[in-house]
């Protein structure tokens, strides 16, 4: 082979790898968007997996809050919204306004947060699709599934949520026993790897329980990282939907959905045009900035009472 024939085969493969090159580089700028919290603290990313697999992942400061987690939703007897899915629309936006509750510490509360919302469409039939919805406040992530009115998808019953909280380390953790009936246990510390040992101690003996089989703590679920970031996991705008509970992975240190079933084993009767609750993640360097913070508050559904002028804060002493 001389050198212009060396120099043309050359050619021809550096133009074929030019070319997958900017297929990958399109293809992964399609999937993957990128949000930051308005004080650029926190930064979500959020892209498909080579299965079509929705995942997010979450940081604060450069340092990995949530490493990259699943999505999805199974459907009884239908489809599920699990994978397959390609990205058919993406919009961002933010927000800074501020609203007035009934009642209170603050009188005034701001909400500010930017947010992406996904329409995801699934290959095997484009007529079914859902979307995800993230907020990114300055405290904290919420981000819910929701289902608008279509086609091929009205009355659907969940079987299962699949939302993943893969975490960081093996974190300190303030938690009590997942159980379907009460919360009435004493606050457990340990390390997240350390909960199987200690389960069966923490599972006093309560008059109105029952445990959860899988290995599971109930939420609102505190933890404290090893350099001093305080990561609190909980749910907003719990409405005609079961509470969640998280299954604990001890030694991968992932957290994932448990729902609440009903008596005959179902976890949610849906209707488009409807959502799930937010799933919510706090994060701060600051215990304190956990308690204060606001983004549950601003997650919530605004009352429906046009007239609140009758509610007032009271005194209670209970028996």
């Amino acid at each position: 082979m001389n050198f212009k024939q060396n120099l043309l085969v050359r050619f021809r493969l550096d133009r074929k790898l030019l070319g997958l090159l900017l297929v990958w580089t399109s293809n992964f700028l399609m999937q993957a968007q990128v949000i930051t919290s308005p004080n650029k603290n926190l930064s979500l990313q959020f892209e498909l997996t080579t299965n079509g697999v929705p995942s997010y992942q979450l940081s604060y400061k450069d340092k990995s809050v949530i490493k990259p987690s699943t999505l999805g939703i199974e459907i009884k007897d239908a489809p599920s919204f699990m994978d397959g899915f390609s990205l058919t629309d993406s919009a961002q936006s933010l927000v800074d306004d501020s609203w007035n509750p009934v009642m209170g510490e603050e009188k005034i509360i701001r909400n500010n947060y930017n947010e992406v919302v996904v329409t995801l469409a699934q290959a095997k039939d484009n007529n079914r699709y859902i979307r995800i919805r993230f907020r990114l406040f300055n405290d904290g992530l919420g981000f819910r599934y929701e289902f608008p009115k279509q086609t091929d998808l009205n009355y659907f019953v969940i079987k299962e949520e699949h939302t993943e909280f893969k975490l960081a380390g093996d974190h300190k953790i303030f938690w009590i026993p997942g159980d379907y009936d009460t919360n009435e246990y004493a606050y457990t510390t340990s390390k997240i790897s350390e909960i199987p040992s200690l389960m069966k101690k923490a599972t006093i003996e309560i008059n109105s329980q029952f445990p959860i089989k899988d290995l599971a703590v109930q939420t609102p679920s505190m933890m404290k990282t090893a350099d001093g970031l305080y990561v609190n996991i909980h749910e907003a705008a719990l409405i005609n939907y079961p509470a969640m509970s998280l299954n604990i992975d001890a030694k991968t240190f992932k957290m994932s959905s448990h729902l609440t079933p009903d008596a005959v084993g179902n976890n949610g009767y849906m209707q488009t045009d409807t959502q799930t609750p937010w799933r919510t993640i706090v994060v701060s360097d600051k215990a304190t900035e956990i308690l204060a913070s606001k983004m549950i508050l601003n997650l919530n559904e605004p009352t429906k009472y046009k007239d609140v002028s009758w509610i007032k804060p009271m005194k209670f002493i209970g028996v």
